[in-house]
């Protein structure tokens, strides 16, 4: 004979069935009026958010508490985001405004940093400014299997270089350029 299992206690997580939650998309149309963020906005204008936030900025206890996280090694990207999501779920200004104003507020807190002669880190991630590079090997395959007339036609142009003696030279940018030449 089977005993019955025993039923979970009401209230309890055990309790709550697993697929009675709602659909994607049902709190988009659910009233969010009355969040800050769903209200029109205070400002739409980039440069006043930015005006308005540089004011606060120099707020004695605020830039104290901000350097005092710099030191600490949280970094400048992570300040500047907390700022802006914590200003859109006030409500002062839409998302879009606030990547508008992103940069120009990272680059003037970092420079407040060296003002004061604060180490800071400007990304989180190390390595943020060479990530998504791609290598030779994977530009050559993609344009192999996306454009072969380029392909091809760079392939005979770097084959005609090797028959006349010289070896193909990468192209000079403002990245691999030698300041002494």
């Amino acid at each position: 004979m089977r005993m019955p299992t025993p039923m979970p206690g009401k209230g309890t997580i055990a309790s709550k069935d697993q697929f009675a939650v709602a659909p994607p998309g049902y709190g988009l149309t659910q009233d969010n009026t009355r969040w800050p963020w769903g209200q029109p906005s205070r400002d739409a204008d980039p440069e006043v958010v930015l005006e308005k936030a540089l004011q606060g900025l120099e707020r004695p206890k605020v830039k104290q508490e901000m350097m005092k996280l710099l030191v600490v090694g949280v970094s400048v990207e992570v300040l500047v985001e907390g700022y802006l999501f914590q200003a859109f779920q006030d409500g002062m200004f839409t998302p879009d405004v606030g990547l508008i104003i992103k940069p120009a507020l990272a680059l003037v807190i970092a420079d407040m940093a060296e003002d004061e002669n604060i180490p800071y880190r400007l990304f989180e991630n190390d390595n943020a400014l060479e990530e998504g590079e791609m290598d030779d090997k994977t530009f050559f395959r993609m344009m192999k299997d996306n454009n072969p007339q380029m392909f091809t036609y760079v392939q005979e142009n770097m084959n005609e270089e090797i028959r006349k003696g010289s070896r193909p030279r990468p192209a000079e940018n403002f990245l691999n350029r030698k300041d002494d030449e």
